[in-house]
């Protein structure tokens, strides 16, 4: 028996990478899944019906059931599509990963508008649509699971990734607000920061060979588990993997005050900010790898 038996997945983004590892995962456990790919370049450029395709080969070889999707999670009534199919191909969705994505990285001074909005499309209006058609269903079968991938990109920032580290950061933020609108209904959504070499990061590397620990399929278990019936009393956490460990960020939080008697001028908040708040400044920026370089 697998802790998923009976139930019916949606991975987008599930061609390659952390999204195959996560739909070859969920089949093994008992879900009939919808692998959702457009297979386009990093970029989000093209289409290809291949990757989809063999990850449906794969969990198919293995003795699970999987059909291909390639509708554009950036399309809302392409998203619309992908849920129908789980629906029409397997009588519901009881469980939602939005994992696609896109990257374009550049520095501010150099990243044009139309990079910002590819990326932002895919992720964060992906997710959002995605989601918004699932939940109705969800809602009326009175339970659902949505596990949103997130970054530390967009939780603690990233060298030349402001359109990534954005979108990133507002899917944490829809996280918890669809974690309180959804959880009365049986549905839970939280989020997972991911980590592992894909096409998406194998640049990060320089060339060098992978630790064992960047293995994308070590991220899997944890979605599973999330994914599952075990996992009711987990809502709007966010959660990720170092490693060989997986881990749980708390949300910004306000851990320090500094207080006056009727308020501030600006003066005295310079005189006093660094020896209260100054004191709690934290480190930006996702922590060092010695083979990472910086990107362009």
């Amino acid at each position: 028996m697998g802790l998923l038996d009976g139930r019916v997945a949606v991975v987008t983004g599930a061609g390659g990478g952390i999204g195959r590892e996560i739909a070859l995962c969920l089949a093994a456990e008992g879900a009939r899944v919808v692998v959702n790919d457009l297979g386009t370049t990093l970029d989000g450029a093209g289409a290809a019906q291949g990757p989809a395709a063999e990850t449906c080969r794969i969990i198919e070889d293995a003795g699970g059931k999987a059909v291909p999707n390639g509708d554009s999670v950036a399309d809302f009534d392409g998203a619309g599509r992908i849920v129908a199919q789980a629906v029409d191909t397997f009588g519901s969705i009881d469980i939602l990963v939005n994992n696609a994505g896109i990257v374009r990285d550049r520095t501010l001074v150099k990243m044009t508008s139309e990079d910002y909005d590819a990326v932002v499309a895919v992720h964060q209006k992906g997710t959002f649509n995605c989601t918004r058609h699932a939940a109705v269903h969800m809602r009326d079968a009175g339970y659902g699971r949505i596990v949103n991938i997130t970054s530390s990109a967009g939780l603690r920032g990233n060298f030349g990734q402001s359109n990534y580290g954005a979108a990133k950061a507002a899917i944490m933020g829809m996280t918890f607000v669809w974690a309180l609108e959804l959880g009365k209904y049986g549905i839970t959504v939280n989020a997972v920061a991911p980590a592992g070499l894909t096409r998406m990061t194998e640049n990060l590397f320089g060339g060098a060979e992978a630790p064992p620990d960047q293995n994308p399929a070590l991220n899997a278990p944890l979605v599973a588990f999330l994914a599952s019936e075990q996992a009711s009393y987990v809502n709007g956490q966010v959660l990720g993997r170092t490693g060989y460990a997986y881990t749980i960020f708390q949300t910004p939080r306000q851990v320090a005050a500094m207080w006056r008697d009727g308020g501030w001028t600006p003066a005295q908040v310079a005189d006093h900010f660094h020896e209260v708040l100054g004191q709690h400044l934290q480190p930006v920026g996702m922590p060092a790898h010695p083979l990472l370089g910086k990107k362009d």
